[in-house]
């Protein structure tokens, strides 16, 4: 798949165009993609996907933006899995943001990505101030499909009930929205051995969004490819995504897994967590001591967690 972090100045080969913010890529998403890709197929039409960096709302409005479902590169893979070949990651400035709706429409998707067919939800809005609607595509007569919503248990599928769901620990609701287990993926860094010195050791897995649709600590498991020639898939584990209140110093969100009987360097390698049963929520504890003895119980939980889960399958 080829990304673009900008427009092309050039004429590009005729596309069927989907456009969104794809945050979470739940059922809807996926539904969405799919008829794109049947569509383009169908007319002889390159599949591709236009998606906004940051998103709009924490531009707007930053202190009260939504919280994140997946970062940037978790969005991509999730179109290359869907069979989408171009991706243009428009990023979402004061510019942009001063964009009419017919100048987007006449210069961006006619004049420079030669869209033929555009896919959007039936509430699409665009262009400065949110003018434009689906109403103004058909109006400029490009072929539009207008998706319509998809539910589940009589309720639109949306990336917002979707963080809700992960809001309150449901995480059989988020996982029935997604199609799939939620999942945060990210490389493994150093951090400060802290867990090592407890006896418990983690995996430190950077995270590029401040604020998770989640926190707590969970029972999880841990892939990752191309670990000495092989891959690591579906490890179980106990994670903890929060910011460490018992451990002194600058609170820093954090996601940390300790993997279950595994012992191996994962320094550098890029991971994937799915989050799988919630535990507990994030506790401030009296030391280190009491701070043990929680992971060591978190531990007990996890293992008769996923046991359950064996004997059920």
């Amino acid at each position: 798949m080829q990304v673009f972090r900008h427009i092309p100045q050039s004429q590009q080969p005729a596309i069927a165009l989907a456009i969104g913010n794809f945050d979470g890529m739940h059922l809807g998403h996926q539904a969405l993609l799919k008829r794109l890709i049947k569509v383009a197929n169908a007319k002889n039409l390159t599949p591709a996907v236009m998606t906004f960096e940051p998103h709009p709302r924490e531009f707007f409005t930053p202190l009260n933006a939504p919280s994140r479902l997946c970062n940037l590169r978790e969005k991509l893979e999730y179109f290359i899995e869907a069979g989408v070949q171009k991706t243009f990651v428009c990023a979402f400035n004061q510019r942009f943001s001063a964009i009419s709706a017919q100048a987007f429409m006449d210069e961006i998707l006619r004049k420079k990505l030669q869209v033929s067919t555009i896919l959007v939800g039936e509430d699409f809005r665009f262009g400065t101030k949110r003018t434009g609607t689906v109403t103004d595509f058909k109006a400029n007569q490009f072929d539009l499909i207008d998706f319509a919503p998809v539910n589940f248990a009589n309720e639109r599928i949306s990336s917002t009930r979707v963080r809700d769901a992960l809001s309150y620990g449901n995480l059989q609701l988020a996982s029935e929205l997604l199609g799939r287990a939620y999942s945060i993926s990210g490389k493994v860094v150093h951090g400060a051995k802290r867990g090592r010195e407890l006896g418990f050791p983690t995996a430190n897995i950077h995270i590029k969004h401040e604020r998770p649709a989640l926190t707590g600590v969970y029972a999880v498991k841990l892939s990752a490819a191309q670990f000495q020639g092989r891959q690591l898939d579906g490890l179980q584990a106990v994670a903890n995504l929060g910011v460490r209140p018992t451990i002194a110093g600058v609170p820093k969100l954090s996601l940390e897994v300790h993997i279950l009987d595994f012992n191996a360097d994962l320094y550098g390698r890029h991971v994937h967590v799915e989050f799988l049963h919630k535990i507990r929520d994030e506790m401030k504890f009296s030391g280190l001591d009491a701070l043990k003895a929680q992971i060591a119980q978190d531990i007990v939980v996890a293992r008769d967690y996923f046991n359950k889960q064996d004997v059920k399958n």
